[in-house]
């Protein structure tokens, strides 16, 4: 369940974000450039640069999209504060991009479960204007849209520890590419710096097996060594892979259960 109800854009495709959500959206992304500085992939601050992103507003789906369309064929979808598996598999199997049309708001500033606007065009769309890391995530669309419900489970994973939460090794060190990381200041320290967190070189199979939780920091991460790896990996066989992952098990959780709120 969310609380945000996402805006619709008229008929010439524009939201009118009001002032204060243009304000929210501009101390957001200055406070993030600051903080990425040195930690983020040099892919992921090409895209940036070839996005270039208002700090005074929100951009306009159709600013971003002409970027995307002309790098890597994607586009961004204008989508509801929260949707279906069904459609979310699909969109990423068309070259779309589902981005959640609100922003959040000053009380949630620094933490919000919800991809949020912020979240998904600063945390994601930069690394969409790779080709490689684009291949990856139009796969893993084709293939989520056709798994069961049971292998989605598995295929999430790959997801979170790539996608969302992954880290790439670079001669000038560990570097960040996964936006859920890039869009929280609190995680793209942690992730770089923090000597509780257990950085892994990826392996598909291993990652299929690793649990998470997605309201706490993270206790693993996985490292690829190119983003090319992403591309690679889009062309293994991967359904094959997630059923070894299953006769081997999960393993053991590096968290504590969440805690069941009182009824």
């Amino acid at each position: 369940m969310t609380s945000y109800v996402s805006r619709e854009s008229d008929a010439n495709g524009i939201i009118a974000w009001s002032d204060e959500e243009n304000q929210i959206w501009s101390d957001l992304i200055k406070r993030q450039l600051s903080c990425i500085q040195g930690k983020a992939c040099n892919e992921y601050m090409a895209g940036l640069q070839r996005l270039n992103l208002s700090q005074d507003r929100i951009p306009q789906l159709h600013e971003v999209n002409a970027v995307l369309q002309a790098t890597t064929g994607w586009q961004c979808a204008e989508v509801p504060a929260l949707i279906s598996f069904d459609r979310f598999f699909e969109l990423l199997a068309n070259k779309q991009f589902p981005v959640a049309t609100f922003i959040r708001s000053r009380e949630e500033f620094d933490y919000l479960q919800e991809p949020d606007v912020f979240h998904e065009i600063f945390g994601h769309c930069a690394m969409l204007t790779h080709p490689d890391f684009a291949e990856f995530t139009h796969m893993y669309g084709k293939l989520g849209l056709a798994a069961s419900k049971q292998d989605r489970v598995y295929l999430a994973r790959l997801y979170w520890f790539t996608i969302e939460f992954g880290l790439i090794d670079t001669p000038d060190g560990l570097r960040i590419y996964g936006g859920g990381i890039l869009s929280s200041p609190g995680e793209t320290q942690y992730a770089i710096h923090s000597d509780i967190p257990e950085r892994k070189v990826l392996d598909v199979v291993d990652v299929f097996r690793t649990p998470y939780r997605i309201d706490i920091m993270q206790p693993i991460y996985f490292r690829i060594q190119s983003i090319r790896q992403l591309f690679d990996i889009a062309q293994m066989d991967l359904m094959t892979l997630v059923q070894h992952a299953k006769t081997l098990g999960l393993h053991a959780p590096k968290f504590a259960p969440k805690e069941k709120k009182a009824s």
